[in-house]
């Protein structure tokens, strides 16, 4: 045993040692060349059976936890992967068949040296020291902000909408995509009694031929104790709000096809049509985006086609495509409607080819299907509609996400990605630069632009504006100002003039990296920063993370050696780590907002990624697949940045909830979410702050809920602190957004689809779950 001791210090110290040396010539920390020498030197000792072993071993402890609390403090996940293995290693060597040929000579009698006379109380002390630490560190979070959201200042905020309050009628509930209902029936005092109601399961599967990213991303519609459903592979259908029955299905016969990117469905959009008499066929219409590019027109009461609408009901989206290459271009997101319009975007396959289908926004009449403007970010000027035989502008931005409209100020508010490829920017227009990455004010009669305000200048990360961006009045000075929220990949949270397009919060410029990118690569010498913001600090050697000592110096190593100066890094054809990454701070869940209290609900996420240009001209060059880019000279390669044994680099947490003022800008608090009981084989339920992907939603009575998180659970929590009040565990992950309702009976409902999410690993499924307060609360 003391050989095998001796073997396992002297290559912990070898590794550390060797590595420590190799940081130092990068220019990093020079402790673990120190700790290296350190079990070095315990080896010898142990090998030789000298108890000075435990006086070198019990300072080699000390000296890693003062440098680990000067590093990190009381972080107990940043501590345990500085401290975990020194500390095993310390206890190891009390057991006996290791301790007793220390502390006893040849004979077996006990040493009489000074050191041996001590035993191994020196390594005790410094063991138990850790300990205490440790533990004090399990009640301290160093991450959280504390504190408490306003409470109501605009009374009247839901005074005008059209929505009744115990309905839901679209994706964000109405056109303003708020996420906020005026019910409040469950509090923060009663929300913990939730009980499941009804579950069900809409038969829709994931398939063996499907694409990785068939995911459950759907938030229902219910109209009239009505909820519509769309499913992964585009079904339609309609169920008893009360009880979950089942009402109605259309299923289109969407094919599979390996080319598709994403197969989803975010959304169906409802339409009541005021010129037709009640009960006339037709006069309530459910309109349907398929993932093989068409918009389907249903009759909300049975799910038959409503013919009088485009061709025989359908209105095909690949007309006028400059290439209908099949799988490359398809709509995964809720069109909206307005003013007897529905406007539709679509989303276009990232890397794949230089040759894709446009970007373009259509709006069309919602009765008959005709189109009345299209908006083309590659050739602006013109939104007339063009002729049969032409075609729009290829592989121009997208908007693959979901609109928000003004009625009022007659305006549509359009998030945009940027083109094919995300990551260079040699050969875009000028136009295409200027409407990239942003949120574009539309005229909603002309389709001519009012507005833009743009997120990232000539973005090269890939960070689309991924979310519908919510309306709501804001009481700024005593004034009542139209506000627009602008949720980003980035982390910024831009609020602005919704009329004007200026910011109501202040927008600075900060200087961005300007090293490492292609030649001849046009770099924005700045960046976009919002008072409101969740942009993460930049990386450092501290926030590198793992599962013990040895590979968060090999993470360290990592970081160190990738092209790193930041936020907006360039790419390059070296490793480059982008951060955050292209899974976003805030994604297509958006954000959620109270117009009574004036404050933000958010779900801001974590994850560093790496990401590199492979020249096409290189042998083994990948020629084909998602990250193909074909038409471009670059390949692009992209991985979550991951230590030696598959553990995140960057330390946890990687997930919260916060809350923010919409006045001030301030962040209220902002709290960890989420467990790693489905991210580990024993099903630990430790609460750690995980990454998520779907949105929060509100209700009047100060309760916010939200699932989205990588455990499987719906959650609710108190709108003022953050503070966790419910949760109910799900039966496939829920990267969804909930929705709330209350039915002709009085009861109000929180309802979820549950079906799991190809891109993160989450159990799939295609459940639906509604939860209500017991019987006679």
């Amino acid at each position: 045993m003391i050989v095998l001791t001796t073997l396992i210090f002297a290559a912990i110290g070898l590794f550390l040692g060797g590595g420590g040396i190799w940081l130092i010539v990068l220019g990093g920390s020079w402790f673990y060349l120190i700790a290296g020498v350190a079990f070095l030197a315990t080896a010898f000792l142990i090998f030789t059976r000298n108890p000075l072993a435990y006086w070198v071993y019990g300072a080699t402890i000390l000296v890693t936890l003062a440098w680990a609390l000067l590093e990190v403090g009381f972080d107990w996940w940043q501590l345990g992967a500085r401290g975990g293995l020194v500390v095993l290693l310390g206890l190891w060597m009390f057991l006996p068949w290791v301790r007793r040929p220390i502390l006893r000579d040849q004979y077996g009698f006990p040493e009489q040296k000074p050191a041996a006379r001590s035993g191994p109380w020196p390594l005790a002390g410094a063991v138990a020291l850790s300990i205490i630490v440790a533990a004090v560190s399990l009640f301290t979070d160093p991450h959280a902000i504390n504190g408490s959201l306003p409470g109501i200042r605009n009374a009247d905020a839901s005074a005008n909408e059209r929505v009744p309050a115990d309905e839901w009628h679209a994706y964000g509930r109405s056109e303003k995509g708020q996420r906020y209902s005026p019910l409040d029936q469950i509090t923060p005092d009663n929300v913990g009694d939730l009980e499941l109601a009804w579950q069900i399961q809409t038969g829709d599967m994931k398939g063996p031929n499907d694409v990785v990213e068939t995911t459950y991303e759907n938030t229902p519609l219910m109209i009239g104790d009505t909820l519509y459903v769309c499913t992964p592979h585009s079904w339609a259908m309609a169920f008893d709000a009360r009880t979950g029955d089942q009402k109605w299905k259309f299923d289109p016969q969407v094919p599979v096809d390996g080319n598709r990117q994403h197969q989803t469905c975010r959304g169906v959009t409802y339409y009541d049509d005021p010129d037709l008499a009640e009960g006339e066929r037709c006069k309530t219409r459910v309109y349907l985006p398929t993932s093989d590019a068409r918009l389907i027109a249903l009759n909300a009461e049975d799910g038959t086609i409503c013919e009088d609408f485009a061709d025989n009901g359908t209105l095909h989206l690949e007309t006028n495509m400059p290439y209908k290459t099949q799988g490359y271009y398809y709509s995964t997101s809720a069109p909206l409607a307005i003013a007897g319009k529905i406007i539709v975007g679509g989303a276009v396959n990232d890397n794949y080819s230089t040759q894709s289908p446009s970007g373009v926004i259509r709006a069309y009449d919602i009765d008959t299907g005709e189109l009345i403007w299209n908006f083309d970010t590659g050739n602006p000027d013109r939104t007339a509609p063009i002729g049969p035989d032409e075609t729009y502008t290829r592989n121009s931005p997208n908007s693959w996400s979901v609109m928000s409209g003004d009625s009022d100020l007659g305006l549509v508010y359009v998030p945009f990605g940027n083109r094919v490829p995300d990551q260079i920017g040699l050969n875009r227009s000028p136009s295409e630069e200027k409407y990239s990455s942003s949120v574009t004010a539309l005229d909603v009669e002309t389709g001519e632009p009012a507005w833009v305000f743009q997120g990232v200048h000539h973005d090269l990360w890939d960070m689309d504006v991924p979310a519908q961006p919510p309306l709501l009045d804001l009481t700024i000075d005593g004034e009542t100002v139209p506000a627009l929220v602008m949720p980003t990949k980035q982390g910024e949270v831009f609020v602005l003039n919704r009329e004007t397009g200026e910011p109501i919060l202040p927008v600075t410029e900060e200087p961005a990296p300007q090293d490492g990118g292609l030649e001849g690569e046009n770099l924005s010498p700045t960046q976009p920063v919002s008072a409101l913001s969740f942009k993460p600090p930049k990386l450092t050697g501290r926030d590198m993370w793992g599962a013990s000592l040895l590979d968060q110096l090999a993470c360290r190593i990592k970081l160190k050696q990738y092209n790193y100066e930041g936020r907006y890094t360039p790419p390059s054809t070296n490793d480059t780590i982008v951060y955050p990454g292209n899974f976003g701070t805030l994604n297509w869940g958006s954000v959620a907002v109270d117009p009574e209290r004036q404050v933000m609900f958010a779900m801001p996420v974590y994850m560093a990624y790496t990401s590199t240009l492979v020249p096409k001209s290189e042998p083994g060059a990948p020629t084909h697949g998602i990250n193909s880019n074909n038409g471009s000279p670059y390949a692009v390669a992209f991985t979550t940045l991951l230590g030696p044994l598959g553990v995140p680099c960057q330390a946890p947490p990687w997930g919260y909830v916060a809350g923010a003022d919409l006045t001030t800008g301030e962040i209220v608090w902002k709290h960890k979410n989420g467990t790693i009981q489905d991210m580990n084989p024993l099903g630990l339920k430790i609460r750690m702050g995980v990454p998520g992907i779907g949105g929060p939603i509100i209700t009047k009575g100060g309760v916010a809920f939200l699932g989205a998180a990588m455990d499987n659970y719906i959650r609710g929590y108190d709108l003022t602190s953050g503070e966790q009040l419910w949760e109910a565990r799900l039966p496939a992950g829920g990267q969804a957004t909930p929705m709330t309702y209350e039915t002709s009976d009085g009861t109000q409902y929180v309802l979820i689809v549950a079906g799991g999410h190809g891109s993160v690993g989450t159990k799939t499924g295609d459940y639906i779950l509604a939860y209500k307060l017991p019987d006679g609360t």
